[in-house]
């Protein structure tokens, strides 16, 4: 009899402790588990980004008021030139011969003018006589100004001090004058002050002021970081989509980002930009200081707003997670500013996100049978 009663203490016992373990397992197993980080106090800086393209503050192409043979080209590339200075000649030949034949004219019309002026004084000349003369010389003296004009035109000078940028064109081509197309001979450009030029999103704009600062870099130098200042916003879109008599708005589609041009003036101390080279900008559009702030990817939304998830500890001192609303400030590129009285650095939020048990995996859970390994309605079987 008493081996009877000590085997069912025994099988009491490990029942007792089979239970024991396995509801720890579960507890374990079931037990909710955070990736958490920290509330932190912090500098924070809100910026745009944009691309943009180096450009020379001031540039200019020269070009030839009359068409003739480029003669000879004075500079080359990369060379500086000072206002005034004579960069190329043209041939000048026929505008000489020109010259020669109005001056021919001339010397021709004002001794006939005067001859007349003799006659009309005698009586010998009617007063249209001496008007017809005066018309000519007038006229002779025109056509030689115009002419000596054109033949001052083959000596082409540079416009500004700079820099030649490009290759002139070659000796022995023809340069067309023009309003709308003229032949290019060169391009002078000064370098010492720079600028970029970004096209900025609609979404952005609004952000941006003149005066505020950003930071850029180039391919060229991936490692170097470069600083601007905004000077200029445009008031209208790149394609000036709003003006419906605009060409460029009507090939413009509807659906198409809408873009604005915004200049930054760019110091280039070490004379490392070149124009045309792409700028990769961050604009500064906003900052604050030691402010409280926690991670974007911890911010979480429902119904009543946004909320963080606050790791506390319940009764039993295991890690639980509590809502806590929050009212958002400005957002940087990791972290956004918040305020509420419920947070404070060094606080532990979490940045797990779970997806909700659907109806039927509930409604599955719920009718296990005790006996089953899924089920937590009681011990594993003995």
């Amino acid at each position: 009899m008493k081996w009877k009663i000590l085997l069912v203490a025994v099988l009491l016992i490990s029942a007792a402790v089979g239970y024991k373990f396995y509801s720890d397992k579960i507890e374990e197993e079931t037990a909710q588990t955070f990736d958490t980080e920290k509330v932190v106090r912090m500098d924070l800086t809100k910026t745009v980004s944009a691309t943009g393209t180096i450009q020379p503050k001031n540039s200019v192409e020269v070009s030839s008021k009359i068409t003739a043979r480029v003669k000879e080209i004075l500079v080359e590339e990369n060379q500086q030139v000072t206002a005034g200075q004579t960069v190329a000649i043209l041939d000048g030949q026929d505008y000489e011969a020109t010259r020669d034949q109005a001056q021919f004219t001339l010397t021709n019309t004002a001794q006939k003018l005067a001859r007349i002026e003799r006659l009309y004084k005698i009586g010998a000349k009617s007063r249209e006589d001496l008007e017809d003369a005066q018309y000519n010389y007038n006229r002779a003296k025109s056509e030689l100004e115009k002419a000596e004009s054109n033949v001052n035109e083959t000596v082409i000078t540079a416009p500004m001090d700079g820099v030649v940028v490009g290759e002139p064109i070659s000796a022995g081509s023809m340069a067309v004058q023009g309003n709308s197309n003229p032949t290019v001979i060169l391009r002078i450009a000064d370098l010492s002050e720079k600028l970029v030029k970004a096209k900025v999103d609609e979404t952005d704009i609004g952000s941006i002021r003149v005066g505020e600062r950003a930071d850029f870099t180039v391919d060229a130098y991936p490692d170097e970081k470069f600083s601007a200042t905004v000077t200029k916003i445009s008031q209208t879109d790149t394609n000036n989509s709003w003006d419906s008599s605009s060409s460029s708005s009507s090939s413009s589609s509807s659906n198409s980002v809408i873009y604005y041009y915004v200049t930054f003036h760019a110091p280039d101390p070490k004379n490392l930009l070149l124009p045309a080279m792409t700028a990769r900008l961050d604009i500064i559009v906003g900052q604050a200081t030691n402010v409280l702030c926690v991670p974007i990817e911890a911010i979480k939304t429902d119904a009543q707003g946004s909320y963080v998830e606050k790791i506390v500890k319940d009764a039993k001192g295991k890690d639980t997670a509590e809502k806590v609303y929050l009212t958002i400030g400005m957002y940087g590129e990791e972290y956004v500013e918040v305020t509420t009285d419920n947070l404070k650095a060094g606080d532990d939020i979490s940045v797990t996100y779970q997806a909700a048990a659907s109806k039927t995996t509930s409604n599955k859970n719920s009718n296990s049978g005790g006996n089953r390994r899924g089920g937590m309605g009681g011990p594993p079987p003995f």
